[in-house]
């Protein structure tokens, strides 16, 4: 038997396999049991309505997928109304990605989402543009990532908070730092990266809006990079992802020092990607003689270097 178990700060997952926040949704139970999963992630929800992107959002390319999405929604008061219902009716724990303009507003919305029922932890999206610092991401620079996580720290208790990082900044170990020492409990590495994609029939940028964000195998070799520099950073657990589609890819990221993962573009192709992962993780214990899944995590770093699961 292998134990799948894994802990992130005070919360307990049946296992370490997650969705990436905004290729999930609670319709996916008419194909498999999503109690199966370790946790649910919701996507991303903003505190007032957003009608998106322009079309189209979404592009294939050859390895991988551009999107821009623009997070979309109803706005906070809708979803804790309306979707939160929905949720509650699974057993896995549910992580709520928030996203917000400001840093006052990013403390307002946690501040609601620790306090709602069902809610097992809040994931905070900072990849946004923030509004007080001319439309740069938070995720950017150390300065602004940390004003947020810590004025949702002051107001969210002992709720866990996630901190989703950006694969855009130009240190993203400092990044990680200034968050890890703003009161984070996890940070999940990392967000999807700046690419383009042009039709060169109408010689125009085959997204609505442009540039878009890159995601699906060919950003893995990337995002594994971030993952392996950000365990040997900081000494909160480490969320991977970005390119994982099989059981093989996540025993990489564990060993680059994540405690769990999250599976997003795989989704799409397969709906039941996230069961493989779980039952190949199971497989890969048990041929190597691992009691726990969590004996994986950090096995690549380098001798000496801190892991965040210890």
């Amino acid at each position: 038997m292998v134990d799948l178990s894994t802990r992130i700060g005070s919360l307990t997952l049946a296992n370490p396999v997650m969705p990436a926040s905004g290729t999930f949704g609670p319709e996916l139970a008419k194909v498999f049991d999503l109690d199966a999963l370790g946790a649910l992630v919701t996507k991303s929800v903003t505190p007032e309505f957003r009608a998106g992107n322009p079309l189209p959002r979404l592009c294939e390319t050859e390895a991988g997928v551009l999107n821009s999405i623009g997070i979309p929604g109803k706005g906070l008061d809708h979803f804790i109304e309306h979707a939160m219902p929905e949720w509650r009716r699974f057993r896995a724990p549910l992580v709520v990605s928030y996203s917000a303009p400001t840093v006052a507003s990013f403390a307002e919305g946690a501040a609601r989402l620790a306090a709602t029922p069902g809610v097992a932890a809040i994931e905070a999206n900072i990849s946004c543009p923030n509004l007080e610092e001319d439309g740069r991401a938070f995720a950017m620079h150390p300065e602004p990532a940390a004003a947020a996580t810590a004025a949702m720290r002051r107001v969210v208790g002992r709720a866990p908070l996630w901190v989703k990082l950006s694969p855009n900044t130009g240190d993203i170990a400092a990044v990680a730092r200034a968050v890890e020492d703003a009161g984070a409990d996890a940070l999940v590495v990392a967000n999807t990266i700046l690419g383009l994609a042009i039709d060169i029939e109408t010689a125009r940028p085959k997204l609505g809006s442009g540039m878009g964000g890159f995601s699906g195998p060919a950003f893995k070799p990337i995002a594994l990079r971030l993952v392996w520099q950000v365990a040997q950073a900081v000494r909160i657990p480490v969320i991977g992802v970005g390119g994982i589609a099989t059981a093989e890819d996540a025993v990489e990221f564990l060993m680059a020092g994540a405690t769990a993962v999250q599976v997003g573009t795989a989704t799409f192709v397969s709906p039941t990607a996230m069961l493989g992962v779980v039952d190949g993780l199971r497989g890969f214990c048990a041929r190597k003689g691992l009691a726990r899944v969590a004996d994986l995590t950090g096995a690549a770093l380098p001798t000496g270097l801190p892991r965040a699961a210890e």
